[in-house]
């Protein structure tokens, strides 16, 4: 298993573990490869230090015998800033709150909407696809829409 550190072409950071580099080129070439926040599939590989594993070192071994690379190992690595992983940590909450306490009607969130509005079906929070004009429709009929979109890897059981 390897891992690699990844950005969207938006800037967010972060890993994705892969058999192999050929896994990881094949998956990105098939467009496989999201970001988990914007679900963007322009993804970048970062420079990463790699990472072996000898075992426990020895009593007294001292850094350099346990194969440190030292600073220059990280060298063109940029991490994040501490204010952009709290956003990226708040926005991944976000997305956990919206998905925990919603309902996917899927396709059918307009009529779903509607229903809710016109008190034809229980109030509740929902969340599905619509279309940019049947939106406009929505808020026309004084109907409150919110964008919001959602990564496919959140479409699925959450951890």
């Amino acid at each position: 298993m390897i891992v690699f550190n990844l950005r969207c072409e938006f800037g967010h950071r972060f890993e994705g573990w892969f058999a192999s580099h050929a896994s990881f080129d094949d998956q990105l070439g098939r467009g496989l490869v999201e970001c988990p926040v914007c679900a963007s599939r322009h993804i970048e590989r970062l420079l990463s230090a790699p990472r072996i594993n000898r075992g426990v070192a020895l009593v007294g071994e001292s850094e350099s015998q346990r194969g440190s690379m030292g600073d220059s190992a990280c060298e063109g690595f940029v991490h994040p800033t501490p204010e952009q992983a709290l956003a990226q940590a708040l926005w991944l909450k976000l997305v956990r709150h919206v998905v925990e306490n919603t309902q996917d009607v899927g396709s059918q969130f307009a009529e779903e909407a509607r229903r809710i509005h016109y008190r034809e079906a229980p109030e509740r929070g929902i969340r599905g696809q619509t279309t940019a004009e049947e939106a406009q429709l929505l808020a026309e009929e004084g109907i409150d829409v919110v964008s919001f979109p959602l990564p496919v890897a959140f479409k699925g059981q959450l951890q």
